[in-house]
């Protein structure tokens, strides 16, 4: 039987993969769902990240370092300022702008069945 009609969404997943020397292996992550109405956020914005971030240093209780890739929410000049605000707990480095074989949550996402759509 054919079904008419949109889909219910798109779910858009930000998760940090976190290591610390004697502890296990742990991911952090968060997802937020896309229904296509007005005013609805598509995916995570620079502030979305910022929380996710200050969750993860809250639940480690130390410094943090973060390897990003480019997407704009991660290069914004909000983003930025945050992040050089929190210096004293936050180390980022950036990965080249498009290098997914450097890029391990490019591989995790392809085995969960998950594709990333990169748009330029």
């Amino acid at each position: 039987m054919a079904v008419a009609g949109r889909g219910t969404g798109r779910v858009s997943i930000a998760g940090l993969l976190c290591v610390k020397p004697g502890e296990r292996t742990r991911l952090i992550y968060r997802t937020t769902v896309y229904h296509g109405r007005k005013h609805e956020p598509k995916g995570f914005g620079s502030a979305d990240f910022a929380a996710l971030l200050t969750d993860a240093h809250q639940q480690f209780r130390g410094p943090i370092m973060v390897v990003w890739d480019n997407l704009p929410a991660h290069v914004s000049a909000p983003m930025r300022a945050w992040i050089a605000a929190r210096a004293d707990w936050l180390l980022v480095y950036r990965l080249p702008p498009y290098a997914p074989e450097l890029n391990p949550a490019e591989m995790g996402w392809s085995q969960c069945g998950l594709r990333r759509t990169v748009r330029s």
